[in-house]
């Protein structure tokens, strides 16, 4: 096997060490160093030390979990170039399995260009990515806990949600601050409506006689404030994000062209890919690092489906989340593919296809430093086949039991 690099040196990394593997071709002569370092400021500075007196030009280690960011930000910039690359690319043979054995595996797959280098984005990027990733916890938590709120009025037999839209609205929180406050009657607390509530008070007036107890009354306390509190931890994180994606203000403002793009979508975007798409050689290359991509299953020549490929789970979900605002916009591409799609073959396998379309908009236009052109809801219409469209609705009203004659038109 043909040997791309000479002095390559492989990284076992853990949470409190980091082995070392030096591997040294010279005229067919190989030499292997190693050596054990902690993790701490001082022992990386060290490993520094270690790799640039061994002169090597490559140093390799995998994405082990959150571990490998310490060791990785020490060594970057200190003069050898630095890869990180998936785990699942560079399994060691079983039964050899030590730390030992694992960093001078990885120096010798790279050595031969077995393994390629995952992306990492610069400082700036990745401070973002970092904000933008806690922000959408954030919005998950606050989720969960409205939810849990619509559990504890069931639980006390206060069907607020069976008249009400939504349990966190103005109207709601108004009865359900009476309610922790103590107020009982299903009359009074059906007065506080509000707004387009107003009608549904009879409605309100018997979906809030229940048995709302104490016990519900602290619980349902803590749960609004503490989503109140996460709704300011959003909010000042939102301004954060804004800040720091201000040099990329340009791109999420192109991003936002698309339909279902939002500019929380487009920050998660710029902080995922670091916005620069010379990176990923074509769209494709992007949609299958996002996730949103069919794998592929070949044996015996003989082909099936995969499903679609592992890949960033944080720029995936913004994508369909995307997505599906897309689906329910009128007379627009993505909507009128989302629909065709789903009639076939289900709502979830053309949500993604929605998703790998508005991403390969999104490569495209920022390529080319252009807005999203709508290729318009007819699109499809005015590209499909005739006769075989033809052919499909004779069909299906032949299976309908009827007898069909058809006649062109003049």
């Amino acid at each position: 096997m043909e040997r791309m690099w000479d002095r390559v040196a492989g990284l076992d990394v853990h949470r409190d060490w980091v082995v070392g593997c030096v591997r040294v071709v010279v005229r067919k002569e190989r030499t292997v160093a190693k050596q054990k370092f902690k993790t701490t400021s001082k022992g990386l500075a060290e490993l520094a030390v270690w790799l640039i007196e061994a002169n090597v030009n490559l140093v390799v280690m995998e994405a082990t979990g959150v571990y490998w960011k310490p060791v990785y930000y020490a060594l970057e910039g200190s003069g050898p170039e630095l890869w990180l690359v998936n785990a699942h690319h560079v399994k060691n043979v079983p039964g050899r399995k030590t730390d030992l054995a694992d960093a001078e595996w990885l120096a010798d797959v790279a050595a031969h260009g077995m393994v390629r280098p995952s992306l990492v984005p610069p400082p700036p990027i990745r401070e973002l990515r970092e904000l933008t990733r806690y922000r959408k916890t954030q919005a998950d938590e606050r989720g969960r806990e409205v939810q849990r709120l619509e559990k504890l009025l069931q639980d006390a037999g206060i069907k607020l949600t069976s008249v009400a839209s939504e349990v966190w609205s103005k109207s709601s929180l108004n009865m359900l601050e009476a309610l922790i406050a103590g107020e009982r009657d299903p009359k009074v607390l059906a007065e506080m409506a509000q707004s387009t509530m107003r009608p549904k008070i009879p409605a309100l007036t018997e979906a809030l006689a229940g048995h709302f107890g104490a016990h519900h009354a602290v619980v349902a306390r803590r749960i609004i404030d503490h989503v109140v509190f996460l709704d300011r931890a959003i909010s000042e994180l939102s301004t954060a994000i804004a800040e720091r994606a201000a040099p990329s203000a340009a791109a999420v403002e192109l991003l936002c062209t698309i339909p279902g793009v939002k500019s929380n979508t487009a920050q998660v975007f710029i902080a995922e890919t670091g916005g620069d798409m010379s990176r990923f050689p074509t769209a494709g290359h992007l949609a299958a690092w996002a996730g949103v991509a069919p794998a592929n299953h070949e044996s015996a020549g003989k082909h099936r489906a995969a499903g679609s490929r592992q890949g960033s789970r944080w720029l995936r979900r913004a994508l369909v989340e995307s997505a599906w605002a897309a689906s329910r916009t009128k007379n627009s591409y993505l909507g009128a593919q989302y629909r065709r799609l789903a009639r076939r073959r289900g709502p979830n396998k053309a949500i993604i296809a929605v998703a790998h379309s508005i991403i390969v908009a999104a490569w495209n236009m920022l390529n080319n430093g252009t807005p999203y052109e709508d290729l318009g809801a007819d699109w499809f219409d005015k590209h499909s086949d005739a006769d075989a469209e033809t052919r499909r609705l004779v069909h299906r009203l032949e299976a309908l039991g009827h007898s069909v004659n058809l006649i062109p038109a003049a």
